[in-house]
């Protein structure tokens, strides 16, 4: 009962389903197949034929993609709720990113044949699927444009304030973002360097703006950091 609870949650608040009927929601849920996944396990890989889209129940996924020297360059984290590659499985085309879980997670997967006949008996699947794509279309330019016009501290603190937005958490110090977050990680997810990313962390301890250990970082001010995300 507690587990058919937990999945009637996750697909009631997830975007994708909005405006389904509660009754109709079992029926989509038994289309896919139920996955667990390894912290750190791959679920996809960039440049693989798209096959499946996979919403997340629990845990969160990073996408990322290669540059041609090797580099990772994280370009977004799927929270409980969202969906992973679903256009990419719509056209399909190969997936455009690597997805890997961060810490346990569990999802469920659709291929396409099931996505084109969950679209087909419920319109308002592929109305939402849309809104969806505009939105992190939004997204990924809103990001392109901090790389080319912000200081890299003003990207550091919008990356965490974003980040701690859609996985924070309520503790007694402060805001906890609620995954593991390497120093590494946030330099991939910002275009910078670890050692820029040290530096800055370090600076905001002190001045009592963030707690960070390792792959964990609780922010205690956020006013502070909203206040220099703005422009001077």
């Amino acid at each position: 009962m507690d587990n058919q609870i937990h999945l009637s949650d996750i697909f009631s608040r997830s975007d994708l389903f909005v405006g389904i009927e509660e009754d109709k929601l079992s029926d989509i849920y038994r289309f896919g197949n139920r996955h667990t996944f390894e912290s750190g396990a791959t679920l996809f890989h960039e440049g693989d034929p798209a096959v499946t889209s996979y919403l997340v129940l629990s845990g969160r996924l990073k996408l990322s993609k290669l540059h041609e020297d090797g580099k990772e360059a994280i370009v977004r984290y799927i929270n409980p709720g969202e969906l992973a590659a679903a256009v990419s499985v719509f056209k399909g085309k190969l997936y455009p990113v690597t997805a890997q879980a961060v810490g346990p997670c569990e999802a469920i997967g659709w291929d396409r044949k099931t996505i084109l006949e969950l679209m087909a008996a419920h319109p308002r699947i592929a109305i939402n699927l849309l809104r969806m794509v505009v939105e992190r279309l939004d997204d990924i330019q809103s990001r392109y444009l901090e790389l080319q016009t912000e200081r890299v501290e003003q990207r550091i603190a919008r990356a965490l304030l974003r980040i701690m937005n859609q996985s924070g958490r309520k503790t007694d110090k402060g805001i906890l973002i609620d995954f593991r977050l390497s120093r590494q990680d946030l330099a991939d997810y910002t275009g910078t360097t670890l050692y820029t990313v040290s530096r800055t962390l370090s600076i905001w301890e002190k001045k009592g703006w963030i707690q960070s250990g390792r792959e964990l970082v609780i922010v205690t001010d956020s006013h502070a950091l909203v206040t220099l995300t703005e422009p001077t």
